[in-house]
């Protein structure tokens, strides 16, 4: 089958969040799919189908080493890219059918984006929550500026700290950690980006994601919703684990977009 290695996300070539595309899938059993996600050891790896839904132009299956996610959102980028390369589409908005439903994408300068979207659980984390996920970061209840569920499908809870120093300096025991846990914190006039985000998800077997669309999209809309940022703003995520990637918020009348940089890395055939 044809096969596709994006690099999602990155500032520069390989620095992103790499994922695995397998095309024209529709007849690989759904064991097989598990099997090669395993294999590839990527923190996801994404099966292109043909679409079953109305509108859509594909359909895509996500699974990570360990579990199948109903969306996620380097995985809904670089599917978009592989399909269009693949297929030779110029379309400049496509519509990619996952398990969470429907999701729009759209060409942009940045790249290739998503819209964020719908939550499937929000509101503020409560005082036992906010004690456990500190717990697993390692860092003490009172360091919480403040911690949101911004659930999309993962399962994500958001946890924003005082500045982005504070999120490069955690150190978190993995093995007390049973929420997918993203942390966020502002950079300083003139940073590299308006702010830092990590992602950890062990249960889903990926300890450090390098950079991760759906926790940006969940933590777009509680920031853009809460009127803690405005407009849009950029990301950087992956400085702990050797990338350096970039993420691009955008907020046009009630939607927001999740935007970066895609390119083929490796392209050839999978045989499994």
């Amino acid at each position: 089958m044809p096969f596709r290695q994006v690099d999602v996300f990155g500032a520069a070539p390989l620095a992103g969040n790499p994922l695995a595309v397998v095309l024209d899938a529709a007849d690989v059993p759904e064991a097989a799919m598990r099997a090669f996600a395993r294999w590839t050891n990527l923190s996801e790896t994404a099966f292109v189908l043909p679409p079953t839904a109305p509108g859509a132009d594909y359909r895509v299956r996500i699974f990570t080493p360990a579990s199948e996610l109903p969306f996620a959102g380097h995985p809904t980028l670089g599917s978009a890219h592989a399909w269009a390369e693949r297929t030779g589409s110029t379309a400049d908005r496509l519509v990619q059918e996952c398990a969470a439903g429907l999701v729009e994408l759209r060409r942009t300068d940045e790249g290739w984006a998503f819209a964020a979207p719908p939550f499937l659980r929000s509101g503020p984390a409560d005082d036992e929550e906010i004690a456990r996920v500190a717990e697993g970061l390692g860092i003490g209840p009172w360091d919480v500026v403040a911690a949101e569920w911004v659930d999309n499908g993962p399962g994500w809870l958001a946890v924003l700290l005082r500045d982005a120093d504070a999120v490069l300096e955690i150190q978190p025991d993995l093995e007390r950690m049973r929420i997918p846990t993203g942390v966020v914190g502002p950079h300083g006039a003139g940073g590299r980006a308006d702010y830092e985000v990590r992602a950890f998800v062990p249960g889903l077997g990926v300890p450090e994601d390098p950079v991760t669309g759906s926790l940006n999209a969940g933590i777009a809309l509680w920031f853009l919703g809460s009127g803690r940022a405005t407009g849009g703003y950029t990301v950087r995520q992956g400085t702990r684990v050797g990338a350096d990637g970039r993420v691009v918020v955008t907020q046009e009348d009630d939607r927001v977009w999740i935007a970066g940089a895609t390119r083929t890395v490796l392209d050839g055939t999978a045989s499994f």
